[in-house]
């Protein structure tokens, strides 16, 4: 058992049966009577978390237009009793509900944003809903679910056990293109949080202490003079050829970087019509690094050559930044926490039928790409440390929140094996009962790791001094203008 504090915050035990049907082992914690009202509430409440998740796989909406999936969450969450504010930070689909008062605070973040072009059906095959819409390719439908069925839970506990403090579930839209938390982080949402605790649907289970790539998310807009593109070439001034131009630049960058940096772009304008020399159009780009100083500086690069490009071309160049994000401060007491109600509820347990499902996942990537995937599902729990010393990839605006609040958060297994992320696989997966398995996992560990926080204020003083330590020398600084409103959509 890689946590220290277990020895000392709980007395060893005999076996005993928690509510999720796992055996606990005898040198793991005990919950306590409030933790154990919290994962039973949890248990009861399963039908609702597992329609919940349904219906915003169903749903299906992009980022920014999460309509029926946050109005759905709001639902739930005021019949029992929190207060919701709507339309938080500029976006109509963020929100904040609260119940209790006082500190501390607790905070759990929600996310209900599918991807374009990712419509599934639970099926072992390529097999759309409806060919073109999005899908929960990121499982974002569970972890909106799970998280109310965590708050909920965590009410419960507070109302049986008069536990004291505030429980918040954020409501946060666009997590795909990293822009609800910033957005609602530069409106003071996050002001009096004390503790943010977050989770992801996974291909494993596990307590999260990495860290993530840093990221701003930029458009570049290049103005010509349109002319026929045959009878008067030399009219004209082509926007396109600037766009084409700058991703050549950009491209030959990548061999001057640091290796964990990563730029990549889609065209999202590149004219109309063939005879037309195209007098506008745009480029949406990612930049990422390990480091938002590193992202800072390459951002300058990238667009000193856009400037290039826009001279070679001579048409003018703007740019505007969507969204800037941070990488994620890893806080080791929050991880530990995570990881003793992990194993202390234990993660569930897979059927024949499920395990051959995952399979049947798996085969289409055996196939294509001649992967081996040893397991099916992987139910077996990591410890925090493997994710200190993980390669970092992806990104998230949870990183924005953990530069201003001790943040941690765990994974479940909701998904195959090894199954790549943003694949049609995963919409299939979350949308199943494995992805429902992982998702009710996922609710009793951070309902009761939010009421031991609760119930052990030393705990919060103890993450909030981790936090520190890793703050000392960072300031945070935002690549967003100062008063920019939030974008409208994403593209």
């Amino acid at each position: 058992m890689p946590c220290v504090r277990a020895v000392w915050l709980y007395p060893t035990l005999a076996v005993s049966l928690i509510c999720s049907g796992s055996l606990v082992a005898a040198d793991q914690p005990e919950l306590s009577e409030a933790q154990r009202t919290a994962v039973s509430d949890v248990a009861s409440r399963s039908g609702l978390i597992k329609e919940v998740n349904r219906k915003i796989w169903e749903y299906a909406e992009v980022g920014l237009e999460e309509t029926r999936s946050s109005a759905l969450l709001q639902g739930h969450l005021r019949e029992s009793g929190f207060r919701v504010t709507a339309g938080v930070a500029g976006m109509p689909t963020a929100f904040v509900a609260s119940y209790g008062s006082g500190k501390p605070v607790i905070g759990i973040l929600a996310e209900y944003d599918a991807l374009p072009g990712m419509s599934q059906k639970v099926d072992g095959v390529r097999s759309p809903l409806q060919a073109g819409r999005a899908g929960h390719a990121c499982g974002h439908s569970g972890l909106g679910s799970g998280a109310l069925g965590a708050a909920l839970a965590i009410q419960a506990s507070m109302r049986t056990h008069k536990l004291t403090g505030t429980i918040r579930l954020y409501g946060t839209p666009a997590e795909e293109t990293v822009i609800g938390k910033v957005y609602m982080l530069l409106d003071g949402q996050f002001d009096d949080l004390d503790i943010c605790l977050h989770w992801h649907p996974s291909n494993r289970n596990g307590a999260w202490a990495g860290t993530s790539k840093a990221l701003v998310s930029v458009k570049f807009n290049f103005l010509g003079t349109a002319a026929h593109a045959s009878g008067n070439p030399e009219s004209g001034r082509s926007a396109l050829d600037a766009v084409e131009l700058m991703n050549v630049g950009v491209n030959y960058m990548r061999e001057h970087v640091k290796e964990d940096a990563r730029m990549h772009y889609v065209i999202t304008n590149g004219g109309g019509a063939p005879n037309v020399v195209p007098p506008v159009a745009s480029v949406w780009y990612y930049i990422r690094a390990d480091d938002h100083a590193d992202v800072e500086a390459n951002l300058k690069w990238v667009q000193d050559i856009a400037r290039g490009a826009a001279l070679m071309t001579r048409t003018k160049m703007s740019m505007h930044v969507d969204t800037d994000c941070h990488e994620l401060i890893r806080n080791v007491p929050l991880a530990e926490l995570l990881e003793e109600k992990l194993r202390a509820i234990g993660p569930p347990r897979f059927s024949q039928t499920e395990q051959a499902f995952a399979r049947r996942l798996q085969q289409p990537l055996v196939e294509q790409f001649g992967t081996e995937f040893p397991k099916a599902i992987d139910e077996s729990i990591r410890a925090y440390a493997e994710s200190m010393t993980a390669r970092t990839r992806g990104s998230t605006d949870v990183g924005d929140i953990s530069w201003h609040v001790p943040t941690g958060g765990i994974s479940t297994s909701c998904l195959a094996a090894g199954s790549p992320g943003h694949s049609w696989q995963n919409v299939a997966a979350i949308g199943s009962t494995i992805g429902e398995k992982g998702i009710i996992y996922a609710s009793k560990v951070l309902a009761a790791s939010a009421v031991e926080l609760f119930e052990k204020p030393e705990l919060v003083l103890e993450a909030r001094a981790d936090w520190e330590k890793r703050m000392s020398k960072r300031k945070y600084t935002t690549l967003i203008p100062k008063g920019q409103a939030v974008p409208v959509k994403i593209r």
